[in-house]
This record gives structure tokens, C-alpha cells and sequence, in this order.
């Protein structure tokens, strides 16, 4: 019997995160991918995706994050719908065109509060998403900062993207450690969990997907959205590892260790492929 998507994606959990399954549906990959069609067949608009977790001990945004937008970009696109990147000058050299092709990358500036929900109202006003998706995203936490998990103020390089998503509800979270755009949905539980942060991000979305490394929740997504249309709409192993490789060469560094290497939260290539081969194996019977 082929692995549901929500335990592939919680496997191999080092933070703790899998301490949270309980207080979401137990098919959560389910309900938010027909969330996310609902929202895709309602609006107009294209889909906004955001992501990018700076490291500043190494001066670089770290590689958890970007491969999983890119994923759950790409399988959108192959459904019919434009896609806008957006993320700040910290992980903008990762959404270069020849990453991501004729798609547009909003540059949000990291600014203060008023600037910053200006700025996000102005997008808005714009763009006119249909959908808003944030994987790997920092969130704000109760006393308006952004912390990594090791507890680090990290808000003098982030920018304010929060403002895209507080008061709209079309909005999907992707986190892996209780602080991203999302997580406040859990923010209670995420307390009550040794492991995870003390002051997590209360920024809360519509849908929420957990998971053991945030690019993990993004392919869940997908393979979630795969099974609703009955077409395999995951990226191959073989894309994965390029576009890992891709981004480490333009800086990009393992969150974990803060080493510049072709690794995903302490996971190397061929440990963190396990995830999406798996999920390519839960998908066997979809035509």
C-alpha cells in the first residue's frame, strides 16, 4: 500500500514538526491542493508564491524554500496559470530568468512597517492574485520580529511579505519549523513543543501544509494537486538536483549547517531525493 503524501513528507523529521499533524485535518495535502484549485478556478488573477530564509552567518539565503516554489510553480503553470514570484533582494539573485524562464519576480523592499504595507497593497492592488502561497517564509512573531530557529533576530534583513497575506483569504502557508508565514495557525501548539520556537510566527493562512523540509511540502502539494486532476504533475529527481545545484552555485547555502553545499537542511542530494521518489511511487496509479 502506497504511503499517504502527509506521512512521506513528515518523514525523517528532525525538528519536531510531525508534533503538529494532530491539530491539522488528516489530509491537509488533500484540502489545501483543492483549496487551491478552488481559488485558481474562481479568480482571475495569477498565483503569487513566495519564499526565501536568509542566513546571516552566511550572508546568504538558505536552499530549503526556492526548489519547492519553483515546484509548485512549474506544476501550476502546466495547469494553465501565470505565476509571479516574489521574495526579497536577499533571495532575488536564486529567481534569475534562466531559473525561472519569461515569469516576473517581485523585488518586495526591506523596509519598515508602514512602508512595507504600502508597498503590499500596492501589489495587491496590481496583480490581483487568485492565490497566494508562502513556502519557507519567515513570519512575524509576537513582538513584530523574525527569527530563525536557533532564536536569531533576523527582521534587519527580511522583508515585511507578511503584508501580502494578513487579511486575504486566499492564502496557503508551506513551514517546516513553526516560524514561517503560516505557522500562526498552530502558534499555541508550536509552544507547547520543546523543539520548536518559543515565540513562533503568528501570521496565519487559510490552509496549512507541515512538513519535515519545506520543499517536501511544496512537492506534498503538488502530488496532492496530481491525485484531484489525476495527472503526475511533479518535477523528476533529476530536476531537483539540478536546481539545487543551480542555486548553490549562485550563493545559496544549507540552512542547517550554513555551509555553501548541495544539501537541504543537513539532508545531502541523494537523502533529500527520498522524498520526492517517494511521493513519484504514491502516484503509481495516477494516469
Amino acid at each position: 500500500m502506497a504511503m499517504l503524501v502527509e506521512d512521506i513528507i513528515l518523514s525523517h523529521d528532525r525538528r519536531g514538526i510531525s508534533a503538529l499533524r494532530d491539530y491539522l485535518p488528516a489530509d491537509y495535502c488533500h484540502q489545501a491542493a483543492a483549496f487551491a484549485l478552488e481559488r485558481a478556478k474562481a479568480g482571475q488573477g495569477p498565483v503569487m508564491i513566495t519564499t526565501g530564509f536568509y542566513v546571516p552567518r552566511s550572508g546568504a539565503p538558505e536552499t530549503d524554500g526556492p526548489p519547492g516554489a519553483l515546484a509548485v510553480g512549474g506544476a501550476l503553470h502546466r495547469l494553465g496559470l501565470e505565476v509571479v514570484y516574489v521574495t526579497d533582494r536577499r533571495t532575488l539573485p536564486l529567481f534569475s530568468p534562466d531559473i525561472v524562464g519569461d515569469d516576473r519576480v517581485v523585488d518586495f523592499p526591506i523596509a519598515d512597517h508602514d512602508s512595507s504595507q504600502r508597498f503590499a497593497r500596492e501589489v495587491l492592488a496590481e496583480i490581483r492574485p487568485c492565490l497566494l502561497v508562502s513556502i519557507e517564509r519567515p513570519g512575524l512573531n509576537g513582538s513584530g520580529q523574525y527569527l530563525n530557529m536557533a532564536g536569531e533576530d533576523i527582521t534587519e534583513y527580511t522583508a515585511r511579505i507578511d503584508h501580502l497575506f494578513l487579511g486575504q483569504r486566499n492564502t496557503l502557508g508551506i513551514g517546516d519549523g513553526g516560524n514561517e508565514i503560516g505557522m500562526g495557525n498552530l502558534a499555541q501548539h508550536v509552544k507547547a513543543v520543546k523543539t520548536l520556537p518559543r515565540e513562533p510566527a503568528l501570521t496565519t493562512v487559510e490552509r496549512l501544509v507541515i512538513a519535515s523540509v519545506s520543499n517536501w511540502g511544496g512537492y506534498g502539494l503538488v502530488a496532492a494537486l496530481s491525485r484531484l486532476i489525476r495527472r503526475n504533475l511533479l518535477p523528476s529527481i533529476e530536476w531537483e538536483e539540478e536546481i539545487i545545484q543551480r542555486i548553490v552555485a549562485r550563493g545559496a547555502v544549507d540552512g542547517v549547517s550554513g555551509q555553501r553545499r548541495t544539501a537541504v537542511d543537513g539532508f545531502d542530494l541523494e537523502q533529500n531525493s527520498w522524498a520526492l521518489s517517494q511521493l513519484h511511487r504514491a502516484l503509481a496509479d495516477v494516469t
